[in-house]
């Protein structure tokens, strides 16, 4: 039954995927994307690449502060190869066992530890790059011009500036009642949390040279935190086709350009499925010396 589910899920996902470029590719002039996308100049890709290893690297280590606070004891090495293999599970088998849900089987059997403390381990790490990406964003409304009338009113600013101000407190709190095991490392692993939000936005702005684009990166920066937000949704495959579609239709209001922000939310997709692919060829040998 649970096999069925999966399978069951994954088609959904599918479907979903599929409809989602469709509109996507319908909202666009496709032969000017193809023509955008032989301007690619690919020196700035490697750059682009690496920040988002970079990211990964940032993000990894935070989970890593997690585990410790439970008594789990992992060199960084070792956490990331798990972590890349974690991140080809949630890509590429995402109606399976999923790629956080595979690290805390293998966790569980190899040292004991609690499955409801790796859970939350789990849960948080996601809550803390949330965390940054809303932070983040809350900056750059306050920044960027925003083409809604309700969105360039001095309350509008004044909501950010208490957004900004109460988000870490906030994180502070949820975890203070909720998460009390990991509050030791709260500082560090939120530093590390930024630390991988902007290592994002560097890879972004290096996608955006490559696909020549030089005005509006603050709102092309904007965009992409937002499509952030709804590609962790577990709606489509990878976040494909969601996050093109806020590209798409948020293109208006940021003032950006439609077809450029498909391309460069298609290459960013590219980058995260070629990191991801690796974890399919790394190996995973934990022993309690680990």
């Amino acid at each position: 039954m649970h096999r069925y589910k999966n399978l069951l899920k994954t088609f959904l996902k599918l479907i979903l995927t599929g409809l989602a470029l469709y509109l996507v590719f319908r909202k666009i002039d496709t032969q000017q994307l193809f023509e955008l996308v032989k301007t690619i100049q690919w020196a700035w890709l490697i750059p682009a690449i690496l920040f988002f290893v970079l990211s990964k690297v940032a993000t990894a280590v935070r989970l890593n502060q997690y585990f410790k606070n439970i008594g789990l004891i992992i060199a960084e090495k070792l956490n990331f190869r798990l972590y890349m293999v974690g991140m080809y599970y949630n890509l590429f088998l995402p109606g399976g066992i999923g790629g956080d849900g595979y690290k805390v089987y293998l966790l569980h059997k190899q040292f004991k530890t609690s499955v409801k403390k790796l859970l939350q381990a789990a849960l948080l790490d996601r809550l803390g790059g949330l965390v940054a990406i809303v932070f983040l964003l809350f900056g750059l409304f306050l920044i960027v011009e925003v083409k809604l009338d309700f969105l360039e009113t001095s309350l509008w600013n004044l909501l950010m500036i208490v957004g900004m101000m109460l988000t870490i407190p906030g994180f502070w709190l949820a975890q203070k009642f909720l998460f009390r095991d990991f509050l030791p490392s709260f500082w560090s692993a939120n530093a590390w949390s930024f630390a991988g939000q902007i290592a994002q936005l560097i890879c972004a702005w290096f996608i955006l040279m490559a696909l020549g684009i030089n005005e509006k990166i603050l709102a092309y920066q904007l965009v992409f935190l937002l499509s952030s937000i709804v590609a962790v949704l577990p709606l489509t495959i990878g976040g494909v086709g969601a996050r093109e579609l806020v590209f798409v239709y948020a293109h208006q209001y940021a003032g950006i350009e439609e077809t450029a922000a498909v391309a460069f939310s298609l290459i960013f997709f590219l980058i995260t499925a070629g990191v991801s692919l690796v974890g399919a060829f790394v190996k995973v040998e934990l022993d309690k010396k680990s």
